[in-house]
């Protein structure tokens, strides 16, 4: 399910670093030696014939990220970003692995489409991606595509992200089509009608603001559907970037009654709410929108006892001309692969609000254990999938690997630098040569930096 291009696996030692997986309970200062690819010991003083020696001391190693919910913007939008682009900015945020979404153009919605992605990938990818397939012909909701051909084709999973699956019937049978296929539905919760022509959450800011709101229940609502419905059908599903109190509450149910439902939510929702949308910067629409404290709260709180299982970046890339519009008239979607760890470690980690342990472990073995991954780990045998980082380090977002610099956080100042990925027993990105990111403060960081 994953695919990338072959490359020569290396031979490495990092030594002296303080190593960190959460599930395997390791927190120790180790040696970790790397044969062909593979992770071949641990310990202190290990032989470094024939490899390179990178030096981890003051370092943290740990287990590299998983992002499962990607937009690489090809076929269709090869200006915003393109397999080669997005790889390239996943291990720069220390991502040994990411999932693409279908909503393309074309959508990919045939084993045809899909096959072409995987050749380019193979071609092309800084780190192996895998591709999700749509649930509906077009994404239009009306027709389900072929599932147990896009399976065999590899497809990871299914969503028709972006666009809900408005027709309950047609999602029962999606789900009944899930169960031959072995992989879950992604789902975009949302009721059109009560969020249509919406830029923003709805209450007291965007009151203020006169600006359409799109309300949470618009959200939970098909939240509470979608779960019904997974509960009916006794399948799994993966609950996209939730925004909203009620949506963690729907899903905690659904959880204690049995039914086999995730969750995920992005760094900009866990961070920032809609008072940092007073600044109209285009680059703090996104869809679901930033909302309330509580519902940032909520989405915290779930995030730390596990009811939200994996942190997802919804990395969605725009060209510069069409974010550089009035707030209303720009498009939904900001970028997050090169800051969504130094972003939770500078606004969650480090005020004691969740803790490092656990953030490594929603952004690896979380996601891998969703969509059914090899986790991430550090143990003899496994395949090298590493991520050192200086949690030292603070640097100023601006320059990034992606094609696009939507980002919400443009101009902030974080701490947690990613040093080095290795991402399938290769070195995808080594940062220790490079000088911190520059550029202008943006209305976000201010906003972040006044809040915290």
């Amino acid at each position: 399910m994953l695919f990338g291009r072959e490359k020569t696996q290396e031979n490495i030692v990092v030594r002296g670093a303080r190593v960190v997986d959460p599930v395997a309970g390791i927190d120790a200062l180790l040696d970790v030696r790397v044969d062909d690819g593979v992770i071949a010991a641990l310990g202190s003083e290990l032989d470094t014939n024939s490899h390179r020696v990178i030096e981890g001391e003051g370092l943290l190693l740990a287990p590299a990220f998983v992002d499962p919910h990607v937009h690489l913007r090809t076929p269709g939008r090869e200006d915003e970003e393109n397999i080669a682009t997005g790889t390239a900015a996943a291990a720069a945020g220390g991502y040994c692995a990411i999932l693409g979404m279908p909503n393309t153009d074309p959508v990919i919605d045939s084993a045809a489409a899909l096959a072409s992605l995987v050749e380019a990938a193979r071609r092309d990818a800084v780190v192996p991606v895998g591709f999700l397939a749509a649930i509906t012909r077009g994404q239009a909701g009306q027709e389900l595509t072929e599932m147990a051909e896009l399976a065999d084709a590899g497809a990871a999973a299914f969503s028709d992200d972006g666009i809900p699956v408005a027709s309950a019937g047609l999602m029962q049978r999606a789900l009944q089509y899930s169960s031959i296929t072995g992989r879950p539905l992604a789902l975009h919760c949302e009721e059109p009608s009560l969020s249509r022509g919406s830029h923003m959450h709805m209450g007291r800011v965007s009151a203020e603001l006169g600006i359409a709101g799109y309300p949470s229940v618009a959200e939970s609502v098909m939240v509470e559907r979608d779960l019904s419905l997974a509960a009916a059908e006794g399948q799994p599903l993966h609950l996209l970037h939730l925004s909203a109190a009620e949506s963690v509450v729907a899903l905690r149910r659904a959880r204690e009654a049995g039914v086999r439902a995730s969750g995920e939510v992005t760094p900009h929702h866990l961070v920032l709410t809609d008072e940092a949308v007073r600044s109209l910067d285009p680059n703090l629409k996104m869809s679901p929108p930033l909302r309330a404290e509580r519902d940032r709260v909520a989405l915290l709180e779930a995030l730390r006892d596990g009811a939200i299982e994996c942190v997802a970046t919804d990395h969605a890339p725009h060209a510069q001309h069409e974010k550089d519009v009035p707030f209303e008239a720009a498009p939904f979607g900001v970028t997050g692969l090169e800051t969504a760890f130094a972003s939770l470690y500078t606004h969650l980690v480090r005020p004691g609000l969740l803790t490092l342990g656990t953030l490594l472990e929603r952004m690896s073995a979380g996601p891998a254990r969703v969509f059914g991954l090899e986790r991430p780990r550090v143990a003899t045998g496994a395949r090298a999938n590493l991520v050192l980082l200086d949690l030292d380090r603070e640097w100023r977002v601006g320059e990034f690997k992606s094609k696009s610099r939507n980002s919400w956080l443009l101009g902030a100042t974080l701490t947690g630098g990613v040093v080095l990925t290795i991402a399938n027993g290769t070195i995808a990105h080594d940062a220790r040569r490079l000088d911190g990111a520059r550029g202008a403060e943006s209305p976000a960081s201010r906003a972040m930096e006044q809040r915290h």
